[in-house]
């Protein structure tokens, strides 16, 4: 197998508001030092939330997506490459598209998130909160135009899945010549919403079972019963994880990790007593694009 990929996803108040540990209401240099820890704890890629706020209602054509502080992703992505030099992941899969593709074109993060499915989310961990739901399409059209602007300029999608609906969907884009192989997805398990798959390990068979080939899999579970036990059946699969304060903040249930790096550091002892030894960010690179630079993903 190869070494095993670690993403870290380290901020975020909308999955479990009430963990006193996230350091995203401690601002940017917080969020920033638990990432470059993440990375010295053993994690490759650092999936990042820039600043962002939520529509507060729906609206009219039936979205309610995020509205993004570009300079605020340019400054947060500064802080983290100056201590270490990790795979810089933008996530906000349901963030306003043109707002998107400007940081793809502008900033040139090493990969972006991309839905593959419809975006149904809703952040319902803590019954005493008052749950975040977003709504987007990701109709097809968009999908495309993500896939062409991404080539064009040199960063490598990363496909979220949330249900199998999201791998036909890339599949389709691989028929139109939009999308290449090798294709890094990540199978979204236990996310509440009308795309949730349950965070089982016979759900995560399934997926890795069907999934055609060329692709390569990276698996999120954010559910703090199950988390562990399922990242640790994709280690023996072969795949890669995610870890971090918006999946699970949980080292065991009802038990916070003080840090981010605490979670990392929890999956590596977990894929080395398996076998498996830690990808560096360079070894990362080159697994991900099958020998060759993230940069080098645009067209001939």
């Amino acid at each position: 197998m190869d070494k095993l990929i670690i993403t870290v996803t380290c901020d975020s108040t909308m999955s479990f508001p009430s963990n006193p540990f996230n350091p995203t209401p401690r601002g940017r240099d917080a969020v920033a030092a638990e990432y470059v820890q993440s990375v010295n704890a053993g994690a490759s890629i650092c999936h990042l939330h820039g600043p962002y706020t939520v529509d507060e209602k729906l609206r009219d054509d039936g979205t309610k997506l995020s509205d993004l502080d570009l300079p605020g992703w340019a400054s947060l992505r500064e802080a983290i490459l100056a201590k270490c030099s990790p795979i810089i992941q933008y996530g906000i899969a349901n963030g306003r598209f043109p707002q998107r593709i400007e940081l793809m074109r502008t900033q040139r993060p090493d990969m972006m998130s991309v839905c593959f499915n419809a975006h149904d989310e809703c952040f319902d961990y803590e019954p005493e909160h008052q749950p975040v739901e977003l709504y987007a399409i990701h109709d097809r059209d968009e999908l495309a135009a993500y896939c062409s602007h991404s080539r064009e300029v040199g960063v490598q999608l990363e496909i979220e899945a949330f249900h199998f609906g999201g791998v036909w969907n890339a599949m389709r884009m691989v028929e139109k010549g939009l999308l290449q192989f090798p294709a890094w997805i990540t199978l979204f398990l236990g996310w509440k919403g009308g795309c949730w798959t349950p965070p089982t390990p016979k759900a995560l068979q399934y997926m890795v079972d069907h999934l055609p080939e060329g692709f390569v899999f990276n698996t999120s579970v954010m559910d703090p019963e199950h988390a562990w036990k399922v990242l640790t059946m994709a280690i023996s699969l072969g795949g890669h994880v995610r870890v971090g304060m918006e999946d699970n903040p949980f080292l065991l249930p009802g038990q916070y990790a003080r840090s981010n790096a605490e979670l990392v550091d929890k999956i590596v002892r977990i894929a080395r007593a398996l076998g498996r030894e830690i990808a560096s960010p360079d070894e990362a690179r080159h697994i991900m694009q099958g020998g060759h630079k993230l940069s080098d993903c645009s067209v001939n």
